[in-house]
């Protein structure tokens, strides 16, 4: 079994993480490149991206690239919402022919592997957008569209920053409360700031809640966006009274701080006192990675490997102090 690759994906909005690893959990290679979701960039543009990726990897790796690369590839990706997507995606990554069998799906999968060794339990995240997904002890799913505004979304970075600006300007004239958060609407609106950068703001927002109450206004409604996705995906699986784990994973939520995550416990354990909310350790690569392990039926001492070299290498590529 040592023989056989797992290529592992990550597709973001914002980044890309490709992982090549062995069956026993060491890691090949591990690189990062641009967006890749192919709700942005379609299908061809989003598997040219992870074409220039693999090839960097492979060549890391001192793998032979002429044939299928990996025994599994685990392809997760933002955009990817829908079963149909999910078939012509994977109908088009088999046509490149990176690996003898392929698995797809949406990002949100990655982050609840990577929170917890059980397999099962609730994700939510909120990077650029938000999404939840939810699998029970029995592999049932719960999911959602996860489209926008057009499926009653609230709540990704571009959501808070629109509100921090529209409660700034509010203020500002008078028709809202008084709040410390800038005014950046008119700045906005002549493109002396680009329109895309409020996705910047939200770490402004939670710091400002502490002590303003329009900012904490705004992430008390996060909280209750976040609970309202994690309290339907239990609903829906039947876990209201069984001890679920709700991983918290995205930018966003992991930029936020104790009150963010306090506010969305306090409105969860009204339905289910037994769960346990907190926010995901390990990257969402790992989570990937880790499906891909378990489809080729690695042991727990591989899984562990796996996480510890994996997980290293995301903090050496994003300049943190790691274990290794």
């Amino acid at each position: 079994m040592t023989g056989e690759v797992v290529l592992a994906v990550d597709g973001g909005n914002s980044k890309t993480d490709l992982a090549l690893v062995r069956a026993d959990g060491e890691l090949l290679a591990l690189v990062r490149g641009a967006m890749s979701s192919p709700q942005h960039l379609g299908i061809e543009g989003s598997l040219n991206v992870l074409e220039r990726l693999l090839d960097k990897a492979v060549k890391e790796a001192h793998l032979a690239r002429n044939g299928a690369v990996a025994t599994v590839a685990q392809l997760l990706m933002a955009g990817v919402d829908f079963p149909a997507e999910e078939d012509e995606f994977g109908e088009a990554v088999a046509r490149r022919g990176w690996a003898q069998r392929a698995n797809v799906g949406n990002d949100t999968f990655a982050v609840l592997r990577a929170g917890t060794e059980r397999g099962w339990g609730v994700a939510v995240v909120c990077g650029a957008g938000i999404n939840c997904v939810g699998v029970s002890p029995d592999g049932r799913h719960a999911r959602f569209p996860a489209l926008g505004s057009i499926t009653g979304d609230w709540g990704g970075g571009y959501d808070v920053g629109i509100a921090a600006v529209s409660a700034a300007a509010r203020s500002e004239d008078g028709r809202g409360p008084k709040t410390t958060l800038t005014a950046l609407a008119e700045a906005v609106h002549r493109k002396r700031i680009p329109l895309g950068r409020v996705v910047e703001l939200p770490p402004i927002v939670f710091a400002e809640a502490e002590h303003d109450a329009v900012a904490a206004e705004i992430v008390d409604r996060l909280a209750a966006e976040v609970a309202a996705l994690a309290r339907v995906a239990l609903a829906r699986l039947g876990l209201e009274q069984e001890p679920t784990e709700i991983l918290l994973g995205g930018g966003l939520l992991q930029s936020g701080d104790g009150r963010l995550t306090a506010a969305i416990e306090a409105e969860l354990r009204q339905l289910a006192p037994g769960l346990r909310v907190r926010t995901a350790e390990s990257a969402p690569i790992v989570g990937a990675a880790l499906l891909g392990l378990d489809e080729l039926g690695a042991g727990e001492d591989m899984q562990e490997r796996l996480r510890n070299e994996l997980g290293a290498a995301v903090e050496r590529l994003e300049g943190r102090p790691g274990d290794g």
